[in-house]
């Protein structure tokens, strides 16, 4: 079989897949969010951090809540690396610098995992296990609780009642995200991904000399990364590394954990507005633009490569040989689509055109899926955008779902796409303005650009990966990589809960001939066109002195 069938095969059943689990993943997650009786698992964790179930809360106490728990998660995972020295399975790694400490305490937190160092020579496993791995699961579930707080504020009429965060964070980590990712990682184990308490194996390498081949809990970490769209690895080379990725099918199981969730929201969001036609009108823009992203980093990394240099294995440079070109660009581009940031090959290594469309993926905000949570409200604030845009041309008041968009509606949307942009260019600009940290750069021109433009885009959008021809281990990128992953993450998340609980007060609207029918195709094409158009033209200066400029020289 040919590797360009492989990739075909690849992309077509991972597709199918998705579409098969859409409806059972979908109402099953509805069903965990909108259970009414409490089960008694859930109430003695209640009790145990103080919360009364049954209390719901305003946008502003939500917004408190999901901020209070994720600076005492910071806090917790900075002192938790500062002390490791000093714990159980150390491994006799050193404390982890303040610095870098900061950068990855706030990077887990926001659900971004972006890796300024090599996991398997910074981090013990204890670190990885209660600090890393079990961020991965919570910042994921904060993720989709938000989304289910905006999607109250869609289905409910005249209160400011969104529901209880600590209710939402507890059953989504115990009924959605554990589950799945505790049988993935048996599977992963099966294929060969380890999972051990090892300090690692000195080997015979065939050159002769020995190789420290470190062990750990990598299987467990593995799962949830992917799962919760969260990213890093417990490896530096992540899952080009034979430990986290072995074959072809754990590949490919990977890249279905990374878009399961994501594509699967859209069900639960038309469950609970009532119309699974408008879930299916989500999905299909997430889709249009997925499906785009994924054919065009496949067609610029295949035809750019010719017979010879696929004969002399340039083709492959940056490429895990046991996967392929096909396979890899197809993870490139799901992990870009997503906020995930695992990566299987180094997208410094693509062609100019090719890392181009990773770039442009994470800068359309990761709608399309998206990740887990953050991809669904994401959408969501666009639709929001379209209906405006559709009601000024035809001169009506703009409705969603029967819900107002007035001013303070637009206001809070057009606050949630600025951020990220602003937090990317200034960033970006900043250093390449700052000569000493231009030294960081592998390569210089349009592609050393690029390099600081993909890791500042990765960082504001919560993505994780990164070019790879970047040295980010100092000083200054640590601080201000974190700060764009901070920024880009929380201050979105107080405007989308904002938002939820304008929408909340208002009274439905009844449908009328002049209602716009967001879920047919009129409205799935200007969805898509709106997000190409107000989204992706903001950077478009940033991408024409980079990747274009270095894809036309």
């Amino acid at each position: 079989m040919s590797d360009l069938t492989a990739g075909i095969l690849f992309i077509v059943s991972m597709f199918v897949v998705l579409a098969l689990v859409y409806v059972p993943l979908g109402d099953y997650m509805y069903r965990v969010v909108n259970r009414e009786r409490h089960l008694r698992v859930e109430r003695g964790i209640y009790k145990l951090i103080g919360v009364n179930p049954s209390g719901e809360q305003s946008w502003r106490a939500y917004a408190r809540s999901v901020l209070a728990f994720s600076l005492i998660s910071l806090l917790f995972l900075y002192l938790f690396q500062r002390v490791q020295n000093g714990l159980w399975l150390s491994l006799g790694f050193p404390a982890v610098a303040p610095d870098l400490s900061w950068n990855t305490a706030v990077s887990f937190v926001a659900n971004t995992n972006w890796q300024a160092y090599s996991g398997e020579s910074t981090m013990g496993h204890l670190v990885q296990m209660a600090g890393l791995a079990v961020q991965n699961f919570v910042s994921a579930a904060v993720g989709i609780s938000v989304a289910m707080a905006l999607i109250r504020g869609f289905s409910r009429k005249l209160t400011d009642q969104l529901g209880n965060f600590w209710v939402d964070l507890v059953r989504i980590t115990l009924w959605i995200l554990l589950p799945i990712a505790f049988i993935s990682a048996i599977v992963l184990i099966a294929g060969g991904v380890v999972q051990n308490l090892s300090a690692g194996t000195d080997v015979q390498t065939i050159a002769g000399s020995t190789q420290h081949v470190t062990g750990g809990p990598v299987a467990s970490q593995e799962a949830i990364k992917e799962l919760g769209t969260n990213g890093g690895g417990f490896y530096n080379a992540n899952s080009a590394h034979p430990f986290e990725n072995p074959a072809s099918w754990t590949n490919w199981l990977e890249v279905f954990l990374i878009l399961l969730i994501p594509f699967s929201l859209p069900r639960t969001f038309g469950r609970m507005v009532g119309s699974n036609k408008q879930g299916y009108a989500l999905l299909s823009a997430m889709a249009i633009m997925a499906i785009a992203s994924v054919v065009l980093v496949n067609a610029f990394q295949g035809i750019h490569h010719g017979t010879v240099p696929m004969a002399v294995g340039a083709a492959t440079e940056g490429t895990e040989s046991r996967l392929g070109v096909y396979n890899s660009a197809t993870f490139a581009s799901a992990t870009t689509l997503t906020s995930t940031g695992a990566v299987n090959s180094f997208h410094d290594s693509y062609t100019a055109l090719g890392g181009a469309i990773p770039l442009a993926s994470m800068m359309l905000g990761e709608v399309a899926p998206g990740g887990v949570g953050s991809g669904l409200y994401g959408i969501l604030i666009l639709a929001i955008i379209t209906v405006f845009v559709a009601g000024l041309m035809v001169g009506r008041s703009p409705e969603y779902l029967g819900k107002k968009i007035g001013a303070r509606e637009v206001k809070l949307a057009s606050l949630y796409i600025l951020t990220t942009p602003t937090l990317v260019l200034f960033g970006t600009g900043l250093a390449m303005a700052l000569g000493g940290e231009r030294a960081s750069m592998l390569n210089t021109g349009a592609h050393g650009l690029s390099e600081v433009l993909y890791a500042f885009t990765s960082g504001a959008n919560n993505n994780g990966s990164a070019f790879a021809g970047l040295s980010a281990n100092t000083v200054w990128y640590n601080t201000a990589i974190g700060l764009a992953m901070l920024l880009g993450r929380f201050l979105p998340i107080v405007f989308v809960l904002g938002l939820a609980g304008s929408l909340a007060r208002q009274k439905l609207v009844p449908e009328s001939d002049g209602t716009l029918r967001t879920y047919q195709p009129l409205f799935v094409g200007m969805l898509v066109g709106v997000t190409l158009i107000v989204v992706l033209l903001t950077y478009l200066p940033a991408l024409a002195l980079g990747p274009l400029a270095e894809g036309v020289h």
